[in-house]
């Protein structure tokens, strides 16, 4: 049985990554990335999944079992509340406490400038270290318990710490066995090993807010520039720590605020574009893949990936149509993506047949297709929708030699 297992793992890993690197494998792999809606399939809601993470994993074993799962992610419901509530987060609203049971967990971003994790006058000390700036101001904004370094101690702060320590230890090793079992008892591959996110994504998602960073290019825009120079490295060095040492499973790239309904095209060349670029590269030259996993709609933006080396990475297509998105990027990179979430919400098992069907015929043809939702599945797929999704890859992915 452990054999046979192995067997299978194999298998689906060198499926897998064949894909990702526009190469023709046996199938197409069948890769979702799903969240809330693995509890969902088993009855478990939003609440469960984000407090108990053993009922999230066990259910994340079920799913891959259940539906052949080739590759996918070892826990799309990162926000743990052993760890985040271990230190007071302000940053999350969290399902059953903040939020209904059934909502899923939310981003929070403060709705005045004054209130912001990192407020219009305190560029400067961020690009002088932005690590300092990180644990001495950032921390105590976005957490109830962490008090700043020229602040009075207490006993709630020195907890936080110890707490959110262990809290963030415990939960490493429970991923870190979980990708185990995901490979010994269901033959599936853990999907991303390392993480990037765009220094330009991580001013305007986590320390100065949309709205900041809104005014901010336009009112200080050498400030900003200088910003994402300093996390530049930071995220070169985040991605290629947590980075597959064997080369074989890419870095994770979740995108925002270069999508095109959020800024000009001017912006995107000039903010977001540069430093995004010159990570991408460094951690193609170490030997990784990355997947930029672009959420929203990127248009007329999607030509400048373009300026990358081929195969350095995979695109995700969201809201962009998938056969524009082929003809664009399709002759130097994977794709991955093709079934709109509202279809496997709203739609009927038929439909979705349909849809993975036309889109392995076209975008999947001749290799390098991964075959997912168009964002990340949440409480509202329809099981028997899914259940179509990867019976119709089953049928219509296998490449004919």
């Amino acid at each position: 049985m452990a054999e046979d297992m192995e067997k299978l793992y194999n298998e689906r890993m060198d499926r897998y990554v064949k894909a990702n690197r526009r190469e023709k494998p046996d199938k197409v792999p069948f890769r979702p990335f799903a969240a809330e809606a693995v509890g969902a399939f088993y009855g478990l809601n939003a609440q469960q999944v984000t407090h108990d993470v053993d009922q999230g994993l066990d259910a994340i074993i079920r799913f891959c079992k259940d539906f052949d799962i080739d590759a996918t992610v070892s826990n799309m419901v990162y926000v743990w509340t052993g760890l985040t509530e271990s230190y007071g987060t302000k940053y999350y609203g969290v399902p059953g406490i903040d939020l209904e049971v059934f909502e899923s967990f939310q981003y929070r971003e403060p709705k005045k400038d004054d209130e912001s994790w990192m407020r219009a006058d305190e560029y400067d000390r961020f690009v002088e270290d932005p690590v300092e700036f990180t644990m001495n101001v950032w921390a105590p904004r976005m957490s109830r318990y962490f008090e700043s370094p020229d602040s009075k101690n207490t006993w709630k702060n020195n907890l936080a710490w110890l707490k959110g320590g262990i809290g963030f230890m415990y939960y490493g090793m429970k991923i870190g066995a979980h990708v185990q079992r995901m490979k010994d008892e269901a033959g599936t591959v853990s999907c991303l090993s390392g993480a990037l996110k765009a220094p330009f994504d991580i001013l305007a998602d986590k320390f100065r807010g949309f709205r900041g960073i809104s005014y901010d290019i336009h009112r200080q825009p050498d400030k900003v520039l200088k910003a994402t120079e300093a996390v530049a490295p930071h995220m070169l060095n985040n991605a290629l720590l947590g980075a597959d040492p064997a080369k074989q499973v890419p870095v994770s790239h979740w995108m925002h605020r270069g999508a095109t309904g959020f800024f000009s095209e001017d912006i995107f060349k000039k903010f977001y574009w540069p430093t995004l670029r010159e990570v991408t590269e460094e951690i193609w030259k170490a030997g990784y893949q990355t997947i930029y996993y672009a959420e929203g709609k990127w248009g007329k933006n999607l030509k400048y990936f373009l300026e990358l080396p081929e195969g350095s990475i995979i695109f995700h297509c969201d809201k962009d149509d998938i056969f524009e998105v082929h003809r664009i990027l399709g002759k130097k990179f994977a794709v991955s993506g093709g079934v709109p979430n509202d279809m496997l919400a709203y739609g009927s098992p038929e439909d979705v047949r349909k849809r993975v069907k036309e889109v392995i015929e076209t975008v999947g043809k001749d290799g390098g297709f991964l075959l997912d939702a168009e964002a990340i599945m949440q409480q509202d797929t329809k099981k028997e929708n899914f259940k179509a999704m990867a019976d119709a890859c089953a049928e219509y992915g296998v490449y004919k030699n």
